[in-house]
């Protein structure tokens, strides 16, 4: 066969193998998905929400009391708020993917280890462990699984990952119950083992890390640009924080004493509140590769805005029903659409991208926790006016659609 006849039989050979590798490539993508979902649901869904439902039971059987919950649970705070800051230090040393192995193997330890009232310097400490898990695993699932990922599928992608915080949120209002008819300590017993499968199932389903690469040095003023926007979106990332608070700490206790309609029927308005957990960062992500994460980004501030603020103008049961489901789906909806708007600021570099949203969650950890402690006494000192509190979280997602905006306006004028 002359050379001739050699080229004309490679090219005329049927190209079965890359569709195959696509095919691969689709399959190994969605493995990832699920493993970063699986770590999403352990590290921050069970580890952070379980023990909302959980206090009841822990000051009924004496464990500790009422007192000591609160602070048990900043505890939780504390620890993801450390989470966030040590994650790039550790993934350093051990690897992002080690780091998330072990980080869900705490995490797991962590409910085994709740199983007892040992004292409260053991369970605090164990708080602050589980805690310190969810904010690793915020700062570095993501990050693993994203370079292996299209840019098309991104957002979707992200949003499967951070499904995992609403499935937590949906485990906090059904499951926790179901396992409190066995027992308290049965409870934790439950919750470790479903982290524990959870931990195995994912073990071998992450990627290999992505290579560090070098951010270039050209493009200054567009650098600049990117910068002053990365810098403004860390802001409103923290305001964003705020505003989910009065849901997230108050909004069954505003049912059932402030509004008079009971624990049970402020624990369905939660229930619902989680079930927009788990579609909301899926509709997010789907939306943010359609139209791009600038634009999703500033639709979701206006209607998480209005979704805030719409129990301070009606009570009625669709007010509250469609507050509760919105803002549920933007608590981890959010997450998707921040992280993919940082790729498009930070768009060559890895190891910029990482650093930028561990800066990110550091702040969303920080605007939280103060939001957390500022809101419970402004809560104490105006009586116990949960309106002041949703009309609060409201102004801080109107002050970062504004922030976004102004920044807008700024550039295209100097453009």
């Amino acid at each position: 066969m002359t050379d001739a006849d050699t080229k004309r039989h490679v090219e005329t050979r049927p190209h079965t193998r890359p569709g195959s590798e696509s095919q691969s490539t689709s399959q190994r993508t969605w493995r990832y998905a699920v493993a970063g979902l699986s770590a999403s649901l352990v590290g921050l869904g069970l580890a952070r929400f379980s023990y909302t439902p959980l206090i009841p039971a822990l000051i009924a059987a004496k464990w500790f009391s009422a007192s000591d919950v609160v602070y048990l649970g900043a505890a939780n705070l504390a620890g993801y708020l450390a989470g966030a800051l040590a994650a790039r230090a550790i993934a350093s040393r051990i690897g992002a993917v080690r780091a998330l192995r072990a980080m869900m193997l705490l995490a797991t330890l962590s409910f085994f280890a709740s199983s007892a009232p040992v004292s409260f310097t053991w369970f605090f400490a164990w708080r602050f462990l589980s805690g310190l898990t969810g904010g690793i695993i915020m700062v570095l699932a993501a990050s693993v699984i994203l370079p292996h990922t299209s840019p098309a599928r991104r957002g979707i992608v992200g949003g499967v990952i951070f499904a995992g915080v609403g499935l937590g949120v949906a485990a906090s209002g059904t499951l926790v119950p179901l396992l409190l008819q066995q027992g308290l300590q049965q409870s934790w017993y439950g919750l470790g083992m479903l982290s524990a499968v959870l931990t195995l199932a994912s073990w071998w389903n992450w990627p290999v890390e992505a290579k560090a690469d070098a951010a270039p040095s050209h493009h200054q003023g567009k650098h600049h640009r990117s910068s002053t926007a990365t810098r403004a979106l860390l802001v409103q990332y923290g305001l964003n924080a705020v505003a989910l608070v009065p849901h997230m700490v108050f909004i069954v206790d505003f049912v059932a004493r402030g509004l008079g309609q009971g624990i049970a029927a402020g624990s369905r308005y939660w229930v619902l509140y989680g079930l927009g957990a788990i579609v909301g960062p899926l509709v997010t992500g789907h939306l943010g590769d359609r139209s791009g994460f600038g634009p999703a980004l500033r639709a979701a501030f206006l209607i998480e805005a209005a979704a805030v603020l719409l129990p301070t103008v009606s009570t009625a049961p669709l007010s509250l029903i469609v507050s509760s489901v919105v803002v549920g789906g933007f608590t981890p909806g959010i997450v998707p659409l921040v992280l993919g708007r940082i790729h498009e600021l930070v768009p060559r570099s890895t190891e910029q991208q990482r650093a930028t949203w561990s800066r990110a969650t550091t702040s969303f950890a920080l605007f939280q926790a103060a939001a957390a402690y500022g809101f419970s006494w402004i809560y104490a000192q105006t009586g116990g006016d949960y309106l002041v509190l949703f009309g609060l979280g409201g102004g801080a997602v109107v002050l970062a659609l504004a922030i976004d905006l102004g920044l807008a306006l700024i550039i295209l004028r100097r453009s």
